[in-house]
C-alpha cells in the first residue's frame, strides 16, 4: 500500500536527520491502513497460534477485528498471548525451538517492525545482509569472494554463537533500543513480546533472556543486538588492524578475514570476551580459524550452505571457489527421496510439477558460478 510505504520513507528520513536522537513520537503512523499491510505481509499459509485461528479464518473477520486491534494497542489493553512452541529436527538430529505467535499477534508484530525498520536501516553497517530489505544471501556470497580476492585475504575467522536468539539478555537489547526508539507505547509493545512466555505440553513458561523464535520481530530485534554487540565493534577495532580485513554478517552467522596472522589472532583472542560482555557464547568447537591460502590443503570453510575453497582459474590463476556443502547437499537429496516416497501414489503429472518446482528452487539458489558439480548430484 502506498501510503504505508510513504510513511515509511518518512520515518526514515527524520531518523536520518536527527541520528543518534531518540525518536518519541512513532506510534501515531499505525492505523488501520497499517494494520492491514502488515497483514497482507505475512505466510497466508503459516501454522495457527495457541488461539487455532488461521490466517483465512481471520482474514473473513479482519473489517471487525483490525480497528479492534488498534484500538487495544492504543490504549495499551493489548495483551500479547504466548506463543506456541514446536520442536524441527537440526542436520545435527538436535531439536531447535521454534515458537508460533497467533496471527493477530503477528500482525501487530510486523506492524511495529514497519515503524522500527526504517530508523534502523539508517544505522545498520553495509557488511549485515540478514533479514533485510533488498540484502539477500547471494549478496553477501558475493561480498565475500569479493573481499578475499581483493584484499589477499589468508585468515578466516568463521563465528558461531550458541542458542543465539535465546541468550539476548532484554536488559542490553532495551538499553540499545534506547538510543534510537523511545516512542513508549512501541516500547511498552516489544516488552510484552519479550515477555509474551511460551506455550509447551499444557503449560506456560516465562522465559527471562532470548527473542521469541518465530515472531515476525524477533530477526530485527537480534539485527539491532549484534548490530551493537558485533558489527560496530568491528568497525571500532579494523582501523587499529595491521593488515586489511573484512567482516560479513547474515542474522547470527558471521565470517571475518583478515590478511595477517597476527591480526586474526588478536581478534581470536579478544573476540570471545566481546561477545560474553552481552550474555552471548561461542561455540568452542564450531567457531574456528581457518588458515585460507592457494594451495593450502583442506584449506576450507563454510558459510550461508556453500563450502568456499581455493582453486584455478582458466587461466590457471588462483580463485577461490564454491560448491554446495555436503551437509546441504545431503540433506536436500533426502528431503526430496522422502518427498517422493510420500507421495508416489500421486498421479505421474502432479510428480512431474512438484518435482520441477524442486528443482528450480534448488537451482536458484545453488546455481552459482563454480558449483556444476553440486547442481548435477542433486537428484
Amino acid at each position: 500500500m502506498t501510503g504505508v510505504l510513504t510513511k515509511q520513507l518518512q520515518i526514515a528520513k527524520i531518523a536520518k536527520e536527527h541520528a543518534e536522537q531518540g525518536l518519541t513520537t512513532l506510534q501515531h503512523y499505525i492505523d488501520v491502513e497499517w494494520l492491514e499491510a502488515s497483514m497482507e505481509g505475512l505466510n497466508k499459509k503459516s501454522a495457527a497460534g495457541i488461539d487455532q485461528l488461521t490466517y483465512k479464518e481471520y482474514e473473513a473477520q479482519k473489517v471487525e477485528r483490525l480497528p479492534e486491534l488498534l484500538t487495544l494497542f492504543k490504549t495499551g489493553r493489548y495483551k500479547a498471548p504466548p506463543v506456541r512452541r514446536v520442536y524441527i529436527t537440526k542436520e545435527d538430529g538436535k531439536q531447535r525451538p521454534l515458537g508460533i505467535p497467533t496471527i493477530e499477534d503477528k500482525i501487530l508484530q510486523n506492524a511495529v517492525k514497519k515503524v522500527i525498520e526504517p530508523i534502523y536501516e539508517q544505522e545498520f553497517v553495509d557488511f549485515s545482509y540478514g533479514f533485510r530489505p533488498e540484502k539477500s544471501q547471494h549478496q553477501a556470497l558475493e561480498r565475500i569472494w569479493k573481499e578475499i580476492m581483493s584484499k589477499r585475504i589468508r585468515y578466516i575467522l568463521d563465528l558461531d554463537i550458541q542458542d543465539y536468539f535465546g541468550s539476548i539478555v532484554h536488559s542490553e537489547l532495551r538499553r540499545m533500543l534506547d538510543k534510537r526508539v523511545k516512542d513508549g507505547v512501541i516500547r511498552r509493545h516489544v516488552d510484552k513480546w519479550l515477555k509474551a512466555g511460551v506455550f509447551e505440553e499444557g503449560n506456560v513458561k516465562y522465559e527471562e533472556e532470548g527473542t521469541p523464535q518465530g515472531g515476525v520481530i524477533s530477526p530485527l530485534l537480534s539485527n539491532i543486538y549484534l548490530h551493537n554487540v558485533a558489527d560496530m565493534w568491528y568497525k571500532e577495532i579494523a582501523p587499529l588492524l595491521k593488515g586489511r580485513s573484512f567482516m560479513v554478517r547474515f542474522a547470527d552467522d558471521s565470517i571475518l578475514g583478515f590478511e595477517t596472522q597476527e591480526d586474526a589472532q588478536r581478534v581470536m583472542k579478544v573476540i570471545g570476551k566481546r561477545f560474553a560482555k552481552y550474555g552471548l557464547t561461542l561455540h568452542p568447537e564450531k567457531t574456528r580459524l581457518i588458515e585460507f591460502k592457494p594451495g593450502s590443503r583442506g584449506s576450507t570453510f563454510d558459510f550461508l550452505g556453500f563450502t568456499h575453497y581455493w582453486g584455478q582459474s582458466r587461466k590457471g590463476s588462483p580463485v577461490v571457489k564454491r560448491r554446495t556443502s555436503r551437509k546441504k547437499l545431503t540433506k536436500a537429496i533426502k528431503r526430496a527421496k522422502d518427498w517422493m516416497v510420500k507421495n508416489r501414489h500421486q498421479k505421474v503429472g502432479i510428480i512431474i510439477r512438484a518435482i520441477n518446482l524442486k528443482l528450480k528452487g534448488h537451482y536458484a539458489y545453488y546455481g552459482i558460478t563454480f558449483n556444476m558439480i553440486g547442481i548435477v548430484n542433486f537428484f
